[in-house]
């Protein structure tokens, strides 16, 4: 891992930090609230700040909590605003300056963030014309937060930060981040699949993991078009991960020992993803990750299919010394294998061919 992302408040608006602007959080009524460590954010911003890594800061527009975003009074069945706010201008002055002010805490008081991730979409400007049209059958109403504003505080407070503002696109959408699927190209602009490694975001008893398989399976295909991969787990109510978590994590990170260098800091190159083959490359080396089936071991030649190379590369397989053989096929390249590497223990998820042009 190179960053974390932590949810410092979700559309509930339960804060994981000690906010000034609310009671909702481990006020004096928690057990928790005495901790040394109360400040959950803060403490694990540090922490991971120690061990080298980025620190992004996961904040939800939307607070299910607050009055001004969803009137008791006006009760309906969701929690998206339930008054027009162009005819109750006031109380969504004060929901836009709790927001500022809640954002500009976690800039000012958590130390260095490199990532303002902004969620819930909806809260956004919304044309006035679509607003009058499906505000009496969708409650569409307009939620313009001032975003200029707060990307502008909090890269006052924060210089050289990103921020996601999720689905609204425009000026403070930095990073694209589509959420439990992977795009289809590379893009022009930062790009980071957000997903899950059970089926849920939050804790779930019982919920069924991804295999360890499909996680590095997802990783080189995101990886191959230029994004990063935001790997979800969702913490227990003791604050811990379920076992499974773990043994996955163990599992990515002995891969990752042996073909990390296909992975970091590389760049995508066509074609990106070819059947069984995700591409990137880095300096003067293209790598060819090849995506192994459930039991599929490593066999006497492996084809990478939509690629040209010179007849002067060097080919390697990770992992292993010594070069491997190859030749020209129709479609690309098929590398003839070692006895020696067959019978080695490499992690059998994914194998990785460096190609030194």
């Amino acid at each position: 891992m190179k960053y974390i992302v932590f949810t410092t408040k979700y559309h509930e608006g339960f804060c994981m930090f000690d906010s000034r602007y609310t009671d909702y959080k481990t006020d004096p009524e928690v057990p928790f609230h005495s901790h040394p460590k109360a400040n959950v954010a803060r403490k694990i911003f540090v922490s991971f700040r120690k061990e080298g890594l980025g620190i992004g800061a996961y904040f939800s527009k939307p607070d299910w909590s607050h009055p001004d975003y969803w009137a008791a009074k006006w009760a309906t069945p969701d929690r998206n605003v339930n008054y027009n706010t162009r005819k109750y201008p006031e109380r969504w002055q004060r929901f836009m300056d709790f927001t500022y002010s809640q954002i500009e805490e976690l800039m000012t008081s958590h130390g260095s963030i490199d990532v303002l991730w902004l969620d819930g979409g909806w809260v956004r400007p919304f044309p006035s014309e679509e607003v009058e049209r499906d505000a009496a059958k969708r409650r569409l109403w307009n939620q313009d937060i001032d975003m200029e504003r707060i990307a502008r505080m909090a890269r006052n407070h924060q210089p050289g930060l990103m921020i996601v503002d999720r689905t609204v696109g425009g000026l403070y959408e930095n990073c694209w981040t589509p959420e439990q699927s992977i795009s289809d190209r590379p893009l022009s602009y930062p790009l980071e699949t957000c997903m899950t490694m059970a089926s849920s975001w939050s804790y779930t008893p019982g919920d069924r993991y991804k295999s360890t398989r499909r996680i590095i399976h997802a990783l080189a295909d995101i990886v191959s078009k230029g994004g990063n991969y935001l790997l979800n787990i969702g913490p227990g109510p003791d604050g811990d991960f379920d076992t499974t978590a773990y043994r996955r994590l163990a599992e990515i990170g002995q891969w990752m020992d042996v073909n990390a260098e296909a992975i970091y800091g590389t760049r995508p190159v066509p074609p990106y993803k070819r059947e069984k083959a995700c591409y990137t490359a880095k300096g003067n080396c293209l790598y060819g990750i090849y995506l192994a089936d459930e039991n599929e071991v490593l066999l006497k030649e492996v084809a990478l299919k939509g690629i040209r190379v010179p007849e002067t590369v060097v080919v390697t397989l990770l992992g292993i010394k010594g070069k491997c053989r190859w030749e020209t096929a129709v479609d690309g390249i098929v590398i003839k294998i070692p006895a020696a590497a067959r019978k080695t223990s490499l992690p059998s998820y994914a194998w990785t061919f460096g190609i030194t042009l």
